[in-house]
């Protein structure tokens, strides 16, 4: 019998701690008030875990000017945070219990990935595209960046990305609307059909009933047009659509806010609405002197989970800080004086300058909102594009967006009612002031705006 003892080398791939990722990344894009739910489950869960709950005297004497009033007043009660092994009282019901249940996408999905005839590697790696999902279900990082961040190939993101598109609902994981409603017309089998072409090219004309100009282009029949126009309206420009996604918050809790004082910004971060975890003491004696291995095994396993939630937390607190940090540094005069002043800024700005990936500043402030003199608002919103400004004498290289809506606003609210402005003619107005901007970008801003065109402005 020859028997062979030779040393042969295999390269194999593999993604290290995909499970502490995983959950890294769902933290850092949870809200302040999914993440204080996500606390409470593993609080329940887990032993280990001590949980205190405090709320600032400040928020206490100054309430009203958050929107979480309920929520902190439930807080402040005294039965909230604690467990109760003596008998039931079915007065003191916590308010949490009234929210609905709903199914979670992202755990449909994983659940869908774990069924898959597919090796550990590749299901890592759609296990980690679904956590990098946006609320409406697309995918709205570049496989370039998610390729740096897996340290993965090309090739084996192109794969997992055709088996994300591959599961239910029909539609998830796609880049843009176009690619989502073309993922389900070929599961629809229509993907050699004029339908696929009108999504491609004409979804402009579709929007409007222009079934004309379809026919015309496409040479069909008008009516041909507008049965193909039908089934592009049956489908489902939203995939997420009827799943939990984090997106139906019930209350808005600021995760930091914006404070000018003695000319001076600060961040103050808003860590007394979340509870301050820590390892049970009984947990940490009952390991050096336990000697059941099973025992021993499950308390090192509970507090391996706890030990990385909380650094889990503190990172995320970290990097948004770091996030916030910036967008102060940038948008001193928006902070001072209001949106008007709102600068151009982008993610990728924000991710160059901490040297961070692009989409963890995503993740940092998904449904995350900071408190400052003029309300509470959406971090994300302080991310706008820009224009180019032809003005000699401007400072700034760039207009914002909000801006330049603000411009086009305040022009139609002043004009002639009887002899409403064109589109044309506030183009003209904006590129005297030095803003650089063609026709149909005003028309665009000014349909988003929801003010009507000049000839539905008119009034006699």
């Amino acid at each position: 019998m020859y028997m062979d003892f030779n040393l042969n080398l295999s390269q194999e791939q593999k993604l290290i701690m995909t499970q502490q990722m995983q959950l890294s990344i769902k933290l850092l894009q949870m809200s302040t008030y999914d993440l204080r739910e996500y606390i409470e489950k593993e609080f329940l869960e887990n032993p280990v875990l001590e949980a205190q709950y405090e709320i600032l005297e400040e928020y206490k004497k100054d309430k009203d000017r958050l929107d979480y009033k309920e929520l902190i007043k439930y807080l402040e009660s005294d039965n909230y945070g604690s467990q109760s092994y003596g008998e039931y009282d079915e007065n003191k019901i916590s308010p949490f219990t009234f929210l609905s249940s709903t199914k979670s996408l992202i755990e449909y999905l994983h659940e869908q990935i774990l069924e898959l005839p597919i090796d550990n590697y590749i299901k890592s790696i759609c296990d980690y595209i679904i956590e990098s999902l946006n609320n409406k279900g697309y995918l709205d990082i570049s496989l370039e960046e998610l390729s740096k961040e897996m340290s993965c190939s090309m090739k084996i993101l192109e794969k997992a990305i055709i088996i994300i598109h591959n599961l239910e609902p029909a539609g998830i994981g796609a880049r843009d609307l176009k690619e989502c409603l073309i993922l389900q017309l070929i599961r629809k089998g229509e993907q050699h059909s004029k339908a696929c072409e009108i999504v491609n090219n004409y979804l402009d004309e579709l929007a409007n009933n222009k079934y004309n100009i379809i026919a015309k282009k496409l040479k069909i029949s008008i009516k041909e047009a507008q049965k193909y126009g039908d089934l592009i309206k049956s489908l489902e420009p939203k995939p997420s659509r009827g799943f939990y996604t984090g997106e139906d918050v019930k209350f808005i809790i600021p995760d930091a806010e914006v404070r000018k004082i003695d000319g001076e910004f600060f961040i103050i971060m808003n860590d007394n609405v979340l509870p301050r975890l820590s390892i049970n003491n009984v947990y940490k004696d009952l390991l050096e002197h336990e000697r059941d291995k099973n025992a021993v095994n499950y308390i090192k396993d509970k507090m391996g989970k706890a030990v990385f939630l909380i650094k889990s937390i503190n990172q995320r607190k970290t990097t948004l800080y770091k996030v916030l940090e910036k967008i102060v540094e940038k948008q001193k005069e928006y902070f001072s004086k209001g949106e008007k002043y709102l600068i151009p800024m982008t993610l990728k700005e924000i991710a160059d300058e901490l040297q961070i990936h692009e989409s963890t500043v995503s993740r940092a402030i998904r449904e995350k909102f900071i408190l400052t003199t003029f309300g509470t608002i959406k971090i994300k919103k302080l991310f706008t594009i820009g224009l180019q400004s032809n003005n000699f004498y401007n400072t700034e290289a760039d207009i914002s967006v909000n801006r330049i809506k603000n411009e086009i606003e305040n022009l139609i609210s002043e004009e002639n009612k009887s002899k409403p402005m064109s589109d044309q003619f506030i183009c003209d107005l904006l590129n005297d002031k030095g803003i650089n901007i063609s026709r149909r970008t005003v028309a665009k801003y000014r349909e988003e705006l929801g003010i009507k065109s000049s000839s539905k402005r008119k009034r006699f």
